[in-house]
C-alpha cells in the first residue's frame, strides 16, 4: 500500500514529501506546499556512550545474542538507529572477553552489525583519585599501555573507535600519539590532569571530552580547573548528558554558549534506561533506586546518582522542554554532530519521523536504512 507523507526536516526547516510502499521508502523529495501537519523528519540519532539499556549489561560477560536485539529493539523506538555500545574499566580478560563478545555478535548478525557504529572504550587508562574515577573500579585502573591496547584493538575486531584516558599518567601523550595515528579517537574523561597535561594531550591529538561535568571531583579551584580547561580549549568537543539530572540548567547554558555547535550529546546509559520504576540490584553502586523520570541513585544515598537511566531522546526533549535550544539545535548535536565527529557519514535512509506534543517529542515512525522498523500510533 503506498503512503505519502508530508513534513518538515527539523534542522534545515525545509519540506518534504515521503512515498513509501509496503513499509518501504521510495522516494524524498523537496517541496514549496505545506500540509505537514506539523510531522517533523530528522537524521537518525546516533550515541555514542552507552553502557546498557532494557535491562540489558555491556559490562557483564557473556552478552547475549537476543538481549542485543532487545536493546536495538528500544532504541529504535527512541530514534537511536547507530550506537557506540561502551566497555568500561575492568580486568583485562574481561575487557578482551567483552570486545571480543561485541565483535563475534557483530560479525555473526548482519542487524546488530548495522546498529554498532563503534565501541568506546572508557578506561582502565583514568585517573585513579576516587572522585574523578567514580563507579570505575580502582583495583583495574593503570597507567595508558599500547601494547595492551592493541590487545583490546585486536579482541575487537578493530571496533574501538574511542578511547577515554585520563592525561595525568606520564606516558600520556606519547599513548594519544599512538592512538592518533591509527585513527582513534581519544577523549579527556575521569581525570585530574593539569591545564598543562591537557594542553600536551590535544597537541597530541586528543580531540574529546568524555561527559563534561561529571567523572569529575566536586571540589574545584574556582579560577581553574579541569571543566574550565577544556571548556577554553577549541580543539576539544565536549559530550555532555542532558539527562536533568548530571548537570543544571545552567551548566548546560554555558557548555553550549561557549562550545556553540562543538558539542555532542550521549546519554551514557545504563542496563536501567527504559526499565520499571522501583529498587535493583546492580553490580556498580550496590542497591539503587531508580525514579519516574529515569532518575538512578544509590538507595542508600539518594544524593548520590548511579549512573544515567535515560535514553539520548530523552536528553533532546530535556533541552527543549527547558528552552536550553530549538528543537533543530537539539537533534543536531544528537545526529549529524556525532557522526562528523566520529567520521560516519549521515544515511538519508535512516531518519525518525515525530510530532511535537507539549514541547516533548514524539516518536511516530523510524525508518532504518528505507525501511519502516517501528510505527507508533498516539
Amino acid at each position: 500500500m503506498k503512503e505519502t507523507i508530508s513534513c518538515v526536516d527539523c534542522i534545515s526547516n525545509e519540506l518534504i514529501q515521503i512515498v513509501i510502499d509496503d513499509n518501504v521508502l521510495i522516494s524524498k523529495t523537496k517541496v514549496e506546499t505545506d500540509d505537514s501537519e506539523a510531522v517533523f523528519m530528522g537524521p537518525g540519532l546516533l550515541d555514542l556512550q552507552i553502557n546498557g539499556f532494557s535491562g540489558v549489561d555491556f559490562n557483564t560477560f557473556p552478552i547475549i545474542e537476543n538481549d542485543f536485539l532487545k536493546v536495538i529493539e528500544s532504541l529504535s523506538k527512541e530514534g537511536v538507529l547507530s550506537f557506540f555500545p561502551t566497555v568500561i574499566t575492568n580486568s583485562d580478560e574481561n575487557i578482551i572477553n567483552l570486545l571480543r563478545n561485541i565483535d563475534e555478535l557483530c560479525l555473526q548478525n548482519a542487524l546488530i552489525d548495522s546498529y554498532v557504529s563503534g565501541i568506546h572504550l572508557e578506561g582502565p587508562f583514568i585517573s585513579p583519585v576516587k572522585e574523578a574515577s567514580g563507579a570505575h573500579s580502582k583495583d583495574y585502573i593503570k597507567a595508558p599501555d599500547w601494547e595492551l591496547f592493541q590487545a583490546f584493538q585486536e579482541a575487537s575486531g578493530n571496533r574501538i573507535k574511542i578511547i577515554t584516558i585520563s592525561p595525568e599518567w606520564d606516558n600520556s601523550v606519547d599513548f594519544i600519539a599512538k592512538c592518533t595515528a591509527h585513527n582513534i579517537i581519544v577523549s579527556i574523561g575521569h581525570t585530574v590532569a593539569s591545564n598543562a597535561q591537557i594542553n600536551a594531550a590535544v597537541n597530541a591529538g586528543a580531540t574529546m571530552s568524555t561527559h563534561l561535568g561529571n567523572g569529575a571531583p566536586l571540589s574545584l579551584h574556582r579560577n581553574s580547573n579541569i571543566i574550565f580547561d577544556q571548556l577554553a580549549n577549541n580543539k576539544l568537543t565536549p559530550s555532555i548528558i542532558a539527562d536533568g539530572f548530571h548537570l543544571p540548567d545552567n551548566f548546560l547554558k554555558i557548555v553550549l554558549g561557549v562550545k556553540k555547535e562543538n558539542v555532542i550529546l550521549v546519554s551514557d546509559s545504563t542496563m536501567f534506561a527504559g526499565m520499571e520504576t522501583g529498587i535493583y540490584d546492580s553490580h556498580i553502586g550496590g542497591e539503587v533506586k531508580l525514579e519516574e523520570g529515569g532518575r538512578l541513585s544509590v538507595n542508600k544515598n539518594q544524593n548520590l546518582l548511579a549512573g544515567s537511566a535515560v535514553s539520548l531522546l530523552d536528553c533532546i526533549n530535556k533541552l527543549i522542554s527547558s528552552d536550553i535550544l530549538s528543537l533543530s539545535d537539539a537533534w543536531l548535536l544528537a545526529s549529524k554532530k556525532p557522526k562528523e565527529l566520529v567520521r560516519i557519514n549521515d544515511n538519508n535512509d535512516d531518519f525518525v519521523l515525530f510530532k511535537i506534543q507539549d514541547n516533548i517529542v514524539s516518536v511516530l515512525s523510524v525508518f532504518k536504512s528505507g525501511k519502516r522498523i517501528v510505527d507508533l500510533v498516539y
